[in-house]
This record gives structure tokens, sequence and C-alpha cells, in this order.
């Protein structure tokens, strides 16, 4: 047994001088092409929402949960809306990696000056619509457009905007003047341009549902001295339009608010129905016109009662430059399981999908769209499938180099073996060119002779090169016959 291991160890010593070389050309080169690439992605993410009780902030939690499960953590972070988030992804200050943003917004949000910066940004795509969500107080519909007849009856409180059609009648004319609108159904908002002198809350200052607020009410010819404008968030909003200090409120966001799930349930509060909506989309291209189907809110009490047009823009999730693509692919993955599921204005997956955006889709997301998740995945861990599928072009390319450059091994193994005996054949020849010489010293020669056959008889070698080693010493033996003789 032990004379099997020191033959084994005996064979590794033979091969390691060789091999070396050859090993270390493959370390280094698999770990340039492991700097190169940077394979394996940060375990932290830092995702910018909105305010903690908006629909962003609770998709972000879903994302982080889902995240969590692959070894990252992700940072749920809390912002003021669109225009923050679109500020820290372009920034160095705070930093932030992704952040959900509300679509058609960028270029309002950002002077000219600034939208050079947003070149290193790239979309995830789109993935799901946030409808403009108009609600209002019944009464002050009732208060401020009046439409109610002597003994007419109200509507039962319920929030019932239904997609009705509304006979206006203008107070001046019938010319399509600026003027008191005046509604023939009792407490019903018709339109937007019905808003003149109301108080409005729509959001806070910079934010994304203010800038479009202030795009759409541009649109129906009213500004900002036509009516009395609130920018308070989409909380302390809420409890100021509860509480009759605001008229109408503004949101634009996903359904899954609770603040819009509250208010679609609340009785004297009512959702606006965009009549108007296609007109809309013509005007802004960003927008699309959706409908809120009946019942959908709540089915055992009808709510809404009829259908409601509505507008909606689409959300998107933007990555600043640099984001790792393992992380890009696997925002991706969650995006599907989040967004893909069938809601209240999207079927079963419709979404996540790679739209037309303002920002260049990521190329990883565009990998994503095309072939969807990686197949390793479904048999490798997510970190080790992560690896091969990004280091296989490499390694490969590699392999391709190293293979032709492996069949020098062998020969490199033959000639590092052969070299410990043939070595010794310098001497030998110097010793036999000095025994030629007149007045040579033999006494000499035969003491270098001596120690180069101890020096022979020490070399170790493969059983397979004895017999080189066996003519070393025949060869040295007929020297010192030679020498022996002419003494």
């Amino acid at each position: 047994m032990m004379n099997r291991v020191r033959l084994w160890v005996s064979a590794l010593m033979d091969w390691l001088p060789t091999l070396g070389g050859f090993v270390v050309v493959v370390a280094l080169s698999l770990g340039l092409s492991f700097w190169w690439l940077d394979p394996m992605p940060p375990r932290k993410l830092v995702l910018a929402t909105a305010t903690e009780q908006s629909a962003y902030h609770v998709l972000g939690q879903q994302y982080r949960d889902m995240l969590r499960a692959y070894g990252v953590e992700v940072d749920v972070k809390v912002t003021g809306g669109t225009a923050q988030n679109l500020h820290q992804l372009m920034g160095d200050e705070t930093r932030v990696d992704v952040a959900f943003l509300q679509g058609g917004v960028a270029h309002a949000v950002l002077p000219q000056s600034q939208e050079g910066a947003m070149g290193g940004l790239t979309s995830l795509g789109g993935l799901f619509v946030e409808p403009v969500w108009v609600f209002y107080r019944e009464d002050s519909a009732i208060r401020l457009l009046g439409g109610c007849q002597d003994g007419a009856s109200k509507e039962d409180g319920r929030t019932q905007p239904g997609a009705r059609r509304v006979k206006l009648q203008l107070a001046a004319a019938s010319v399509p003047t600026p003027g008191k609108v005046v509604a023939d159904q009792c407490g019903v908002l018709p339109g937007l341009h019905a808003l003149r002198g109301w108080r409005v809350n729509v959001g806070v200052e910079g934010s994304g549902p203010q800038v479009l607020s202030q795009q759409l009410l541009a649109a129906v010819g009213l500004g900002p001295n036509d009516l009395t404008l609130s920018h308070l968030a989409n909380t302390p909003g809420v409890v100021s339009l509860l509480e009759g200090r605001q008229d109408a409120m503004v949101f634009v966001s996903a359904p899954d608010a609770p603040l819009i799930q509250m208010l679609l349930q609340t009785p004297g509060i009512r959702l606006m129905a965009f009549e108007q909506a296609q007109a809309f989309t013509r005007k802004l291209p960003f927008l699309s016109a959706v409908t809120l189907p009946r019942g959908v809110v709540d089915l055992g009490r009808d709510l809404p009662a009829q259908e409601v047009p509505l507008i909606a823009t689409t959300a998107t999730l933007v990555a600043r430059e640099g984001v790792h693509p393992a992380l890009i692919q696997l925002l991706m993955q969650a995006a599907a399981r989040v967004h893909g599921r069938s809601g209240w204005f999207a079927n079963a997956g419709e979404f996540p999908r790679s739209e037309r955006s303002f920002f260049p889709l990521s190329d990883e997301a565009a990998r994503y769209y095309k072939s969807g998740r990686p197949w390793l995945q479904r048999y490798l861990p997510f970190w080790l499938s992560n690896l091969v599928d990004r280091m296989w072009v490499m390694m490969l390319s590699i392999m391709v180099v190293l293979i032709p450059l492996s069949r020098l091994v062998p020969p490199l193994y033959v000639f590092q073996v052969r070299s410990r005996i043939f070595r010794w054949y310098a001497r030998l020849r110097e010793v036999e060119t000095a025994s030629a010489q007149p007045n040579a010293d033999v006494s000499a020669l035969l003491s270098n002779l001596q120690e180069l056959e101890r020096t022979a008889a020490s070399i170790q070698v493969p059983l397979s090169y004895t017999e080189e080693l066996y003519a070393l010493r025949q060869h040295i033996d007929m020297v010192r016959e030679r020498i022996t003789k002419s003494a």
C-alpha cells in the first residue's frame, strides 16, 4: 500500500512542473474572465416607490419578498413619487437602483436642460395601467353644479359614477365659452371642465399626479386661477376630502392602493366618469382609455352599478446605469409574477410588456421578453445558473484556445523527465574530453566519474524512462574503462 502511495506521489511530482504552467494559464484566463464579466450580482438593491399608502409602495413590498427568496435584499424606499424617484435615479447623493415611474410624466417633470442626464436610464417595460381617479363629494356637486329638481330623489349615496351621458347647460349661452356648468343629474360631476371654482387636491407639488392633473386641466381650458388647487399628500388629502375641506381629489394609481379601495366604497364620495376618454387619448398620446367593469369593486353590492370609462397611464420600472443584469433578470421574473395576474384593467399575461416608452428598453429586459426565464434556472439554483449563463461563452472561448495548447503538455512532460538524465551527459563529455589531454590527472577524472555515478543513482524517473537512466550509467562505465586503459 505504501509503495503505491509513493509511486502515486512520485508520478504527481513528475507531472507537477509541466502541468503547473498550464494550470496557471487556465487560472489567469478564468480570473480575467470573471473580473471582466462580473457574473456575481450584489446582494442589495434599492427600490424607490412612493408614499406609504400608495400602490407603488405595496408593490415594492411584494418585489422585496420575492427577491429575498433568491438572497437579494431589497430596500423599499419611501419617496414623494415619480419626480423624486427620477431625480434620485439620476443623482449620486441618494443611491437608488430602480424606481417606479408614472408613464408620460418624465419629460414634463424635468427641464430640457436635464433630459440629457437621463441617457443612462433604461426601462424594464410597462407593468400595469394607472387610471386617473377623480373622486368628488356628492354634496359639493349638488352645491356647485345644481341640477337637482324640487322633489327629485338623489342617488342612494353609493359610489355609482356610471358611464352616463350628462346634458350640460352653459349659463351664458350655447356657445362653448367658459361659464358655469349645470348638470341635470343630481350630484354628478360631468367632467373635468365642470371643476371651475372647486377646491381640488392634485397631489404633492412636482409629483406625477400633480403634473398629469395640470396637463388634463389645461386640455379642458382650466388654469390655476380657475379653481382652488391643493398639494396635499394622499393620506392628508383623503382626510381633507372626507371632512369637506376639499371638493375633489385626483389620484393616478393602480386600484391596489388602499385609499383607492376605501374611496370607491365610501358613501357620499363619487368617481367621475371620463366620457371624453377617447378625446383625451388623442390629445395626450401617452394616455389610454380603460373601463372599470360593473361590479368589479363589490359584486354583492353591485359597485359600480355601471361601467365607468376612465383614462390611464402605464407605470414603468426604470433602472439606472450599472444595475447588474442578473438583478434585472430577477426583477423581470418578479414583475411577471406580480403583474401577470388578471386584474381590474388587464387580462392574465398581458403585463409586463415591452411597449414604447420615454426610456429605451434594457437589453436584459428585451432578452427576457424574447426568451423568458433562463432554462438553467429550472435545474440549478439562481446564483449557479447565473454564473454559468454569463460565463459559458467566455469559458467556451478559453477552451477553444487551451485545447490545442494542451497538446503540448505530453511532449513537455517527456522533455522534462528526460532532461533529468540528459543534462548529466554534458559533465560526462567534459570528463571524456579532459582525459584525451596530455598529462591528464587520471585520479581526478575517476573521482569525477564516481561522483557522477552517485548522482545518476539518485535520479528519480518513471519506470518507462529507466532505459535512458541505465544508458547513462553504462556510458559512465565506458568512459571510466577508457580512462583506466589509457593510464
